[in-house]
């Protein structure tokens, strides 16, 4: 047979239902710890943001200088100078030398291109240009030491190309060097 289970008096019951309500809490007796939750992942989807929006660009420099204003109070070489000058154009490479345009197959002066463009293609001919500097050079010996050579560009040259030209000059294919010092010209 089951015990008898005994009843809880009112004053009990009271205090029991006193007890077991929850109870707030002041303003001055909050405690706990403060929800950061929230401001991370604020942070995170603005970290996400900015991420997904920044363009990563690598860069690369070239030594040059800027071209330089000539005026009459130049004075005239003492010696022998190549002066070597490469304009790009769309159809290949124009050079001057010796202060004479050089003609075809960089032989002798001449008009035109100097270097055109790889038969049947719009491709730049960068191993003549190589060979038409290095043959250049070498007809002086006079100017063997002279490393300065001028680059000018049309406007419409693609970057690539006039980073291919100063890659041409700079060094020969047999590791000599050419003309490591490339100013930059103003087309006119």
């Amino acid at each position: 047979m089951p015990e008898p289970v005994e009843k809880l008096s009112a004053a009990q019951r009271s205090r029991i239902r006193r007890l077991s309500m929850p109870k707030e809490l002041a303003p001055d007796e909050e405690g706990g710890e403060l929800n950061i939750i929230p401001f991370l992942d604020i942070i995170t989807n603005v970290l996400m943001f900015v991420l997904a929006t920044i363009s990563v660009t690598f860069t690369t420099m070239i030594d040059s200088e800027p071209p330089r204003a000539g005026g009459s109070s130049a004075r005239a070489p003492t010696k022998p100078t190549l002066s070597l000058n490469i304009i790009v154009v769309d159809k290949g490479f124009i050079v001057s030398a010796f202060g004479q345009r050089i003609g075809e197959g960089c032989t002798g002066p001449g008009s035109g291109t100097a270097v055109g463009l790889v038969s049947g293609s719009t491709n730049y001919d960068f191993p003549a240009l190589t060979a038409c500097a290095k043959r250049l050079k070498n007809q002086v010996p006079e100017a063997a030491d002279e490393t300065a050579a001028t680059l000018t560009a049309n406007k419409d040259i693609p970057y690539q190309v006039i980073i291919g030209t100063i890659d041409a000059i700079r060094k020969g294919d047999d590791g000599q060097e050419l003309f490591p010092d490339i100013n930059f010209g103003v087309p006119k």
